[in-house]
């Protein structure tokens, strides 16, 4: 059987939590996050997890599955979003993907292959290669071996520059094809909307977010998550902007720098996000200008779900 899974993806601080919550007033769904942080417990204001409050409303899946130190894999994110989409379908509600890390997003849509255990050996020589010949040895051998994985990597991600290649000598398949056949075999049937903004008014609504986060209770959070002993090396501290509020506390920056580097970070992090997301297909687009523009999109979702939506 077919699933339908539907989303609602954009930049970070582009609103859709409360596009989101809008829609649920009008149609019956329950919301599964796809945001890849949103998941570690503890890891509340920076990563703008919904409120209690917020999830009173509507009932939000995969949010605070996770401890900290804890390594979770989009591909068992995939699964696990698919699970639950079908357990929703079951109670005659639409799940929405709503979030924006586009991994965990297109593992929930086509799957992952999670692949073969790790091989300490393999990895052990090609990060010592790594660092011998430099990362963009390792992309040109991925090049001539899998171009397609190749060309979706940054010629300086060594981690998954290391993983691609151990794939293909572990299993003598390219980590592309790989792909391709765990994609074939997830029968899902899409409708993915899209909060677009006007960069500028995006860089204004950044602005104001991490303001508002850094004065209504981020940086006691990350005291406290310190003061627990969570390592620095733990996953979770890679959500955008917890290092730099981490050393904040720890004195090693003052605030101004710590917020310039917050906001430089959130920037760069969208304009990842819309290059993501552009090549995408197809995605109805939502040009907003403000949030008062909400509210009808909020109707007019719902309408092309519930006629989308087969029971």
């Amino acid at each position: 059987m077919t699933l339908f899974l539907p989303s609602l993806v954009g930049a970070t601080g582009s609103g859709k939590t409360k596009l989101a919550l809008l829609v649920a007033q009008h149609v019956d769904l329950e919301i599964v996050n796809a945001d890849s942080r949103q998941i570690y417990r503890g890891f509340d204001r920076g990563t703008a997890k919904p409120t209690a409050e917020e999830q009173a409303i509507c009932r939000h899946h995969l949010v605070d599955v996770a401890d900290p130190e804890e390594s979770y894999s989009a591909a068992h994110f995939g699964a696990e979003a698919r699970r639950i989409a079908r357990e929703i379908h079951a109670r005659g509600r639409i799940p929405l993907l709503v979030g924006g890390s586009g991994l965990y997003l297109r593992a929930a849509e086509e799957g992952l292959f999670e692949g073969p255990a790790a091989s300490p050996a393999i990895r052990g020589r090609l990060h010592e290669r790594a660092q011998r010949e430099g990362a963009a040895s390792l992309h040109r051998e991925l090049t001539r071996i899998d171009p397609k994985a190749a060309a979706r990597l940054a010629p300086q991600d060594v981690v998954r520059l290391v993983r691609a290649l151990e794939v293909h000598e572990l299993t003598g398949i390219p980590l592309s094809e790989h792909h391709a056949r765990h994609r074939r075999e997830t029968r899902v049937r899409l409708l993915r909307f899209g909060l677009d903004w006007e960069p500028s008014a995006l860089a204004r609504r950044i602005e104001e977010r991490i303001d508002t986060m850094l004065s209504s209770g981020w940086i006691e959070e990350v005291e406290s998550l310190l003061a627990r002993g969570i390592s620095e090396e733990a996953p979770a501290w890679n959500a955008l902007g917890y290092a730099q509020v981490r050393d904040l506390v720890r004195g090693r920056i003052s605030r101004e720098a710590a917020r310039d580097a917050i906001e430089t970070a959130t920037r760069q992090y969208a304009k990842r996000q819309r290059t993501w997301f552009r090549p995408v297909q197809p995605i109805r687009w939502l040009k907003v200008t403000s949030d008062e523009e909400f509210a009808p999109l909020a109707v007019e979702i719902a309408r092309q779900l519930r006629e989308e939506h087969s029971p």
